[in-house]
């Protein structure tokens, strides 16, 4: 739960990310035999931090470099303390500070490349394994696993300091910072692995670090307009699991259960976002898209077209399958199957989102609507094969249910 926010606080004690990790590594191992033995601490984070530290020590002293870092670390640490480290760290589970922050900047240093950063802040800010890391990208664990570790190594050859840049060095470091707050929230919120559908405690990381960024970049729109896009989206996790866990469909949820309170405040970041006066980016225009449905009280009611137009922008502005994906299934909304069929199949040919469930899902779902039972049964079956969640799959399989039922009953 807490590891980012661990690892952090080493790395601003150690100066150096991959020792960080080591050493969280090695208080989390001491952890597992001591505490069965003694009890877990009351403060278990602060005592992992303190320890962590301790271990931070004894390898500078392992290295014979007694310098200004060992120093800092030693001022930390009470000599005369107890052998066993006690709950010294003070610990605010609930806090996002400045650590964070800066673990999200290098992580993200321009001496990076751009998949680098987002495999690394991913790993050691959202917590991810490369197994989701992998899923993430659709490319194979081993290539991140390379990633991570060539990305470790570079910044330490580089040197690059442990804190939150200068002002004027943020701009060229937001876009990747960015990226990945949007792709952890997105992991969060439906999971590409796994038993639950939604990891919330990704999900509202992911949102708190928005709210950072926004206090730190408040006339940034992009900052301000993925702000907008994760509170309104959030704002619907209430209602997207029934009690069991089981997914709940957008045409099939309570709205009642929204939360109202994360709308208004995704309402007013895209309102802020709006007032800068540069125009919306692609965070901001999915967060237009998402203030469409918190403003409709039912899915029959939500403005389809103008769903349509803001994917259609959106698509100009930063094209993808994926957006396209989206606004096939809005234009199927606003116009009919029939008028979505041909973006989707444009997709098929092309080859796009191999590998993904997506596309043979919306496949799937057309071609019933579409009264083509056969063709929507086997897109269905290539969806649940392909889906890695397993709280997803179980919708599928109930879609592909009805599909076999219907055809039998036609």
């Amino acid at each position: 739960m807490h590891s980012a926010r661990i690892v952090a606080t080493l790395a601003r004690s150690t100066g150096e990310l991959a020792l960080a990790e080591d050493v969280a590594q090695e208080a989390l191992a001491e952890a597992l035999v001591t505490w069965p033995r003694t009890g877990a601490p009351a403060n278990p984070a602060g005592w992992l931090v303190t320890t962590g530290r301790r271990r931070a020590v004894d390898a500078f002293r392992r290295r014979a470099a007694l310098d200004d870092r060992y120093a800092a670390l030693a001022r930390d640490l009470d000599p005369g303390g107890p052998a066993v480290p006690g709950p010294e760290e003070a610990w605010d589970p609930d806090r996002v500070d400045d650590d964070v922050l800066a673990l999200m900047f290098v992580a993200c240093h321009p001496v990076l490349s751009r998949e680098a950063q987002v495999a690394l802040t991913l790993r050691v800010v959202g917590g991810l394994t490369s197994d989701e890391i992998a899923r993430a990208f659709l490319v194979p664990t081993a290539t991140v696993q390379a990633r991570i570790t060539r990305a470790k190594k570079t910044l330490a050859a580089a040197r690059v300091p442990f804190a939150v840049p200068e002002p004027h060095e943020r701009a060229e470091r937001l876009g990747p910072v960015l990226s990945v707050v949007y792709v952890v929230f997105t992991e969060g919120s439906t999971a590409t692995s796994g038993d639950d559908w939604i990891r919330q405690d990704l999900a509202h990381e992911a949102v708190r670090l928005a709210r950072v960024l926004a206090r730190l970049q408040p006339t940034e729109p992009e900052v301000l307009g993925l702000l907008a896009l994760l509170e309104l989206t959030a704002a619907r996790f209430p209602a997207r699991t029934a009690a069991d866990g089981s997914p709940v469909l957008l045409d099939e949820q309570d709205r009642q259960r929204w939360d109202r309170a994360a709308v208004r405040r995704g309402r007013a970041a895209l309102a802020a976002a709006g007032a800068v006066g540069r125009g919306l980016g692609a965070y901001g225009l999915q967060a237009a898209i998402a203030e469409c449905h918190a403003v409709a009280p039912s899915v029959a009611a939500t403005d389809w077209e103008r769903v349509v137009l803001l994917y259609e922008t959106l698509g100009r502005l930063a094209p993808s399958p994926v957006v396209d994906l989206n606004r096939a299934v809005a234009l199927a909304q606003a116009r009919g199957p029939a008028a979505a069929l041909p973006v989707v199949d444009a997709l098929v040919a092309d080859g796009a989102l191999a590998g993904s469930h997506l596309l043979p899902s919306v496949r799937g779902e057309l071609l019933r609507r579409l009264g083509r039972d056969a063709e929507a049964r086997a897109e269905t079956e290539r969806a649940v094969a392909l889906c890695g969640n397993a709280a997803e799959r179980a919708v599928l399989l109930r879609r592909l249910a009805t599909i076999t039922e219907d055809h039998r009953a036609g």
